[in-house]
């Protein structure tokens, strides 16, 4: 993994379970504008939905020692950890991917293992220099983790896009809008004060015979407890400047730094392609669940 910092390529698989898997294709490369560089990162991934729920940050003081090493090295973080090792594994692998700049890592020694999870976007970086989390930390962390799931067990590219939070953009190039040009969603909220997490779709709901491994925010309704579909991005959110990402989001009368997320366009997929996608079901008809025409009839 490169160590300079830009924008965040994710490949991302996440399901009913644990999902160790090679990743699919990668995205293609895409070439960095002048003063920036692109962050590419291929993962098998696995955070999955139940692993979000139980994982609220608010765990055991963490979020008051820091995301540094004497914060990792607390009987109660020992404690929170060992309730379910591979979930809360997993689920650290990705708040350190968020908070922590790459080059750096978090490593936790229990009884029998020792876990390092290595850093990448580095939007938190007062959290992961062992201060407490500011409330911005708290909402750009809790955005980036959400957004990195999705309802199905397979790989998935994504291009994030926003502020940490410090207020500076992720890096993006020109090129990599243009090859994940699909908008796709907002992600905000606050794990660490309980306020929950939230997503908008950043276009408009995919029709019936429309599906996607992205179904989170791309369906247009609750798809994946515990985030919560609050309708259109644009009705809840302000643009940046250049209108390429959200550098604020509204909702219940609380203000949320989001994470913005993009596709390639040929993760929305049709029924009628002719190919029955992990997506769709068998059926009588052309829906996307009930797909005829790829899937054939049920039996």
């Amino acid at each position: 993994m490169k160590s300079t910092c830009g924008a965040l390529l994710l490949t991302l698989a996440v399901g009913c379970g644990p999902v160790e898997e090679e990743p699919s294709h990668p995205p293609p490369e895409v070439a960095p504008e002048v003063g920036t560089s692109i962050q590419g990162l291929e993962d098998e991934n696995g955070l999955t939905m139940n692993g979000l729920t139980m994982n609220g940050l608010a765990f055991n003081g963490l979020a008051f020692n820091g995301l540094a090493f004497n914060g990792l090295a607390t009987s109660a973080f020992s404690s929170w950890f060992q309730q379910s090792p591979l979930t809360t594994s997993l689920f650290m692998k990705y708040l350190v991917r968020c908070a922590v700049p790459a080059g750096q890592s978090r490593t936790f020694t229990d009884s029998w293992f020792t876990y390092t999870w290595p850093g990448s976007l580095g939007l938190a970086p007062s959290w992961s220099g062992g201060a407490p989390a500011t409330a911005e930390e708290q909402q750009v962390v809790t955005a980036c983790v959400a957004a990195l799931v999705n309802k199905f067990g397979r790989s998935v590219g994504v291009s994030v896009l926003g502020l940490n939070a410090q207020g500076q953009p992720i890096p993006y190039s020109s090129l990599e809008l243009s090859a994940y040009s699909l908008r796709e969603a907002c992600f905000f909220g606050n794990l660490f004060t309980d306020e929950g997490l939230f997503v908008g779709n950043d276009q408009a709901p995919l029709a019936p015979w429309q599906s996607s491994l992205r179904a989170c925010a791309l369906e247009g309704s609750n798809a994946c407890p515990p985030l919560v579909h609050i309708g259109s991005c644009q009705e809840r959110c302000t643009l940046d400047p250049t209108g390429t990402y959200y550098t604020r989001c509204t909702f219940n009368g609380r203000s949320y730094r989001p994470i913005t997320t993009r596709l390639r366009a040929q993760e929305v997929v049709v029924c009628g392609d002719g190919i029955c996608q992990d997506t769709e079901s068998c059926g009588s008809s052309n829906r996307y669940d009930d797909c005829a025409l790829d899937c054939g009839p049920c039996y």
